[in-house]
């Protein structure tokens, strides 16, 4: 059996993900203005004196879901291209759909949900995560880009705008599934919709 000091290091060492799950959740639920470090706390079962141990604030937090959540899928689509040995367009198509099913399809998407309702009201959040995440994702998606303009796959088109065109349609349906899908029932096929999406952009990137 297990000794009880062995057991009280394992559950003290799972506590930070924990305290970042609980505060994922509520996040998403209530809005990041609306969530308290207690109820964060009491849904990870700990006293609010513990979860300072280890997050002093609620951005600290913030940050630490990003992290968890979010940065190590960048890293992992990072990895892709940099070991891709297909066509550009099977790398482009790849990374979203791995985007959609990493974050879309999982409660990691709620963090995009958040950022577009409060980012104004918290804009220290907003410029970390524009940071961490949008600027990362930007060069990603510019090496595919030149990638595929180089293979004479793509034609030469702006960067900046094509980072939006592409993945805008996924954040629309996450905040879709967040807002109106949520209370009305309309939901749209992701499986569907991701294919219908990428053929458009596919058809407005060739040569």
């Amino acid at each position: 059996m297990e000794s009880p000091s062995r057991a009280h290091r394992r559950r003290k060492e799972a506590r930070p993900a924990e305290l970042i799950a609980a505060a994922l959740k509520l996040f998403v639920e209530h809005g990041f203005a609306a969530t308290r470090l207690d109820d964060v706390a009491s849904a990870a079962g700990v006293t609010k004196g513990t979860l300072y141990l280890y997050f002093d604030s609620k951005e600290t937090l913030f940050r630490a879901v990003i992290e968890q959540n979010i940065l190590p899928l960048i890293a992992r689509a990072e990895d892709s291209v940099a070991h891709h040995d297909g066509t550009a367009a099977e790398l482009l198509r790849g990374l979203l759909l791995d985007w959609w099913s990493l974050v879309g399809e999982t409660e990691a998407g709620g963090v995009l949900k958040l950022m577009v309702t409060e980012a104004r009201n918290f804009p220290d959040v907003a410029v970390y995560y524009n940071e961490a995440v949008v600027e990362r994702a930007k060069r990603l998606v510019s090496q595919v880009l030149d990638l595929g303009i180089a293979r004479g796959e793509f034609r030469r088109v702006d960067h900046e705008m094509a980072f939006h065109a592409i993945f805008s349609p996924a954040m629309m349906l996450i905040i879709w599934r967040y807002s109106i899908g949520a209370c009305c029932g309309q939901n749209i096929d992701p499986a569907h919709f991701m294919d219908f999406s990428f053929d458009l952009t596919l058809n407005g990137l060739k040569t």
